[in-house]
């Protein structure tokens, strides 16, 4: 006997066959060793053709066993399948049977009649069967035709009762031999005649009902069920059991002259499927089941499922009980937390819940009757309803829980509240709804420009004001994470001027140290009549701060005067470039959490660089519980979306988050209009021979060592891989770690570097040229220099003064060609006067080269920006320009990006990852 197995991705098709019981069960797909080709139809192209399919075929008295009991991971033909053979089987023990002649003229069982269930079912197996599961084409037809879903699953039916019943007792049901013989066996003219007159005396079948009845006895119901019998053959004849003992001979005629036996065995079916049915059985005329809360609670649940498969329908009068009583969660304000913003976040807010009945929302008093309720049926509003035994005992545990206003308020945005790890429905309180709506519309007071703004904000920029006055005035925290170059700096100094004659208070920014001039500039430039202070430097202090004051702080010195900064009440408090505070777990994160302010403003054009974290980071200090504890946002929000690319986890997060971070792209068109053109070009450039020689060499060194190792030690070898190959790409020079000798003629990027930087300066532009390697820079500035080019670099090792001074120089056109380190320059430069941007080597995240590149592509630039990225053809700079593409797109879903998901390929994914060549 063959085995039957069912693996995970296995198909299943059923193939019919005359007699039935010679029907097969066609397995296949990868995982199956096929021995027979059979032709199905199946998806091709998006359409849909005939293919040719090796194919195992087993035989259905094999196949039943297995398919009774299938695993939960089974594909969804072979768990379609299982249903239908486990309802077959059903059918044949109800004694769903009757003896008939195939096409053939070969003596098979067959199932039937069939009531009105099991018809139903029929319809419900069939719809869930999926394509695979009957893509078996018509035979003899030229035109793509199949068998139906439902000819497929009677079929079935009928070869596994033509299995099953045939035993030595078959002839004397059946009349005749040929039912019990295991080899098809013809059958003759006398037996063909037998059968049709058979099938004339048959009693018309009948299907038993149970009619639950209510009636009225004081304050607790009295339930009772009413047995009654259907014709199926005139389902509009229904005959209540009490009166089929004196109903005409008509009557019973058209109900059948066997209707008592079937009546009875009706009942025996019912009360193996429902055991308080067998009650009635020691009654010699059973006409009535007295009925227990308990039993009506049954039959409202699992009770009328069962005995619909054995035939017996429950039928209930359409007024006897309520609407579905639905819950929802809620929350009310607590007393403790009235006065001060509109909504604090912080406040306590009272956990309640809140019950409808049939869309009418219950009352306090009703809900409260029910939650005392000691009985699963109540008498409300004049009708019976059925009460959830679970839904009471949760009631009941959590009457004292408070929500923080955090809690409740992203409760309302997605509509769900996690209690106790158990997701259930959230309704907003009127107020909280309110505000809800309004963010969720950004909805904003109109805000005219503030006095003493010595600038013209633009359309978008006013919107951004308005929005962060709504934000910070309803005491919510609000992240602006406009793309780079867009005014994001102006738009916070106009925030502070509109609070100024509010009595908002001082606002302390934090920025890191190089943006400190850029901050003080610009607040004398647009905000000429703010006092402006930095607290930075020696002899730094807070003493005599004016109410409208400014401050201007760095994150070092967050973490070392957190103190001192904690001692004043801020009326706003900034985090510039708050990328910066993208891990929670840092220093500088923590220590901006302690600093007490009335509001909190993050501004930042990569809210997410590589981790979801960054961004639940940012939010919980600008919106503090909002996405509740870091440990729950990792294990519920992201790792399902940075892990399983869960798309209901991503839009449940979006929901969250959006009301209270604005972006604004560059692209949008209310944007677009304000800035020039902007070309983006990949310049593919081949390696030298010595470049290929020493790729070759660092590819087959690194992947031994790589396939040796394990967990970090492993990781560590693969980013030291990409490290290598990285700057080989850039010139051997650099990864050589030389500091002199020849440049020329050993780098195919030098050599294009050098064509394309002609090209531009002819035309008198300039540009900026950007390397994540302070070294390789050092290399370009050495080699252009060699050709007396004028350049400058900017790294880390350079100062405030002296990048202000820098910044100016280029900015005149006293130095065309500026060479600047990715993190260095990537971030609080204004250099319109570039007109391009060179990227020498990719840094594997978009959205921090989309930083470097807006240095020049910003609000001011008045001319087309062209962008040219340099990548070596055949590397892994090749294979990875596709995927940086696609982490555009993962990173506006605020799926992270960077390098790290490198070191988890295989060994052979990585291998084939930074090979050499084409493809």
């Amino acid at each position: 006997m063959l085995i039957v197995e069912f693996g995970k991705h296995t198909q299943a098709t059923y193939v019919p066959s005359d007699p039935p019981r010679d029907g097969v069960l066609a397995l296949w797909g990868d995982e199956v060793a096929g021995d027979t080709a059979i032709e199905l139809v199946l998806p091709s192209g998006g359409k849909f053709a005939r293919a040719k399919v090796s194919a195992r075929l087993v035989p259905l008295s094999q196949a039943i066993p297995r398919l009774l009991v299938v695993a939960d991971d089974a594909s969804p033909a072979v768990t379609a399948w299982s249903a239908a053979v486990n309802a077959g089987v059903n059918l044949v023990a109800r004694g769903r049977l009757r003896p008939a002649v195939t096409p053939g003229g070969v003596g098979s069982w067959r199932v039937g009649p069939l009531d009105a269930a099991d018809e139903a079912l029929l319809r419900d197996l069939a719809a869930a069967l999926p394509p695979e599961a009957h893509a078996l084409p018509l035979s003899g037809v030229k035109r793509i035709r199949l068998h139906s879903p439902e000819s497929l699953v009677r079929a079935l039916w009928d070869a596994a009762a033509d299995v099953l019943v045939r035993s030595p007792a078959a002839p004397v049901g059946a009349g005749g031999p040929a039912f019990a013989e295991p080899e098809p066996t013809l059958i003759g003219p006398d037996g063909a005649a037998w059968l049709t007159e058979l099938e004339t005396r048959r009693p018309h079948g009948v299907q038993l009902i149970l009619r639950v009845e209510a009636r009225e006895g004081g304050d607790e119901p009295e339930f009772a069920g009413v047995l009654a019998v259907r014709s199926t053959v005139e389902p509009s004849l229904i005959v209540e059991a009490a009166m089929l003992w004196d109903a005409p001979e008509a009557v019973l005629h058209r109900l059948g002259d066997q209707v008592e036996t079937q009546l009875l065995l009706g009942l025996r079916r019912g009360a193996r499927a429902w055991a308080p049915l067998g009650r009635v059985l020691s009654e010699p005329a059973p006409t009535e089941l007295a009925l227990t809360d308990g039993e009506v609670v049954g039959l409202l649940t699992d009770g009328s499922r069962e005995l619909g498969g054995a035939g017996i329908e429950v039928l209930w009068p359409k007024d006897l009980f309520a609407g579905e009583l639905k819950a929802k969660a809620s929350a009310t304000q607590a007393p403790a937390s009235e006065g001060g913003p509109a909504f604090p976040l912080n406040g306590l807010l009272k956990f309640r819940w809140r019950l409808s009945l049939g869309g009418s929302e219950l009352t306090d008093e009703e809900v409260a009757a029910l939650a005392e309720a000691k009985r699963p049926l109540v008498r409300l509003r004049g009708q019976w309803v059925k009460l959830d035994p679970f839904l009471l005992a949760r009631m009941r545990a959590r009457r004292s829980r408070k929500l923080t206003g955090a809690e409740a308020l992203a409760a309302a945005l997605t509509g769900e509240l996690e209690l106790d790890g158990e997701t259930v429905e959230f309704a907003a309180q009127p107020a909280l709804a309110g505000l809800v709506e309004r963010l969720r519309e950004r909805e904003s007071e109109p805000v005219a420009p503030p006095p003493g703004l010595t600038a013209t904000l633009r359309p978008y920029q006013l919107a951004g004001l308005g929005w962060l006055a709504t934000m910070t005035g309803l005491g919510l925290g609000a992240c602006l994470a406009d793309d780079m170059g867009l005014g994001k700096t102006v738009q916070l100094i106009a925030l502070h001027l509109h609070r100024r004659p509010l009595g908002a208070g001082p606002t302390l920014v934090l920025c890191p140290t190089s943006l400190l001039g850029n901050w003080e500039r610009e607040f004398a430039k647009f905000a000429p009549g703010v006092p402006v202070r930095r607290f930075h430097g020696g002899g730094r202090h807070l003493d005599e701060l004016a109410v409208d004051e400014v401050v201007l702080a760095t994150y070092g010195v967050l973490r070392r005067d957190r103190e001192s900064l904690s001692e004043v009440e801020w009326g706003l408090v900034a985090a510039d470039e708050a990328q910066h505070v993208k891990n929670p777990l840092s220093a500088t994160a923590k220590e901006l959490r302690k600093v007490p302010a009335a509001a909190r403003v993050a501004l930042t054009g990569t809210p997410v660089e590589n981790r979801l974290t960054e961004l639940w980071s940012l939010v919980d200090w600008t919106t503090p519980g909002l996405l509740g504890s870091l440990e729950r946002f990792r294990r519920t929000v992201a790792r399902p979306i940075e892990r399983d690319r869960d798309q209901a986890a991503t839009e449940r997060l979006a929901t969250t988050v959006r009301p209270f971070l604005l972006r604004r792209r560059k692209t949008d068109p209310d944007i677009a209009p304000e800035l020039p053109r902007k070309t983006e070009t990949d310049r593919f450039v081949p390696l030298t021979a010595e470049q290929t020689t020493l790729y070759e060499a660092v590819v087959r060194e690194n992947l031994a060592q790589i396939r040796e190792s394990q967990g970090v030690q492993r990781r560590g070898q693969v980013l030291k891989l990409l490290t290598e190959l990285k700057q080989i790409c850039n010139h051997p020079a650099q990864f050589l770690k030389e500091g002199g000798g020849a440049l020329t003629g050993r780098s195919g990027k030098l050599a294009a570097f050098e064509e394309l930087l002609d090209v531009i300066l002819d035309e008198g532009d300039s540009v900026l040229v950007f390397s994540q390697y302070v070294q390789l820079c050092r290399l370009l500035e050495r080699r252009l220099a060699e050709r007396g080019l004028p350049t400058q670099l900017l790294s880390g090792e350079v100062g405030p003064k002296q990048r202000d001074e820098m910044v100016a120089r280029f900015q005149a056109g006293e130095v065309p060609v500026f060479l600047l380190s990715l993190k260095a320059g990537g971030v609080g430069l204004n250099l319109t006067r570039a007109t391009h941007v060179i990227h020498y080597d990719r840094w594997w995240n978009p959205a921090v080269e989309d930083q470097a590149t807006d240095r020049a592509y910003r609000i001011g630039q008045d001319r087309p920006v062209q962008v040219h990225r340099l990548i070596a053809e055949g590397t892994l700079e090749e294979r990875i320009a596709v995927v940086l593409e696609t982490k555009r797109g993962l990173a506006d879903a605020v799926v992270g990006a960077g390098e790290d998901w490198i070191t988890e390929l295989s060994d052979d994914q990585i291998a084939d990852l930074v090979r050499l060549g084409a493809g």
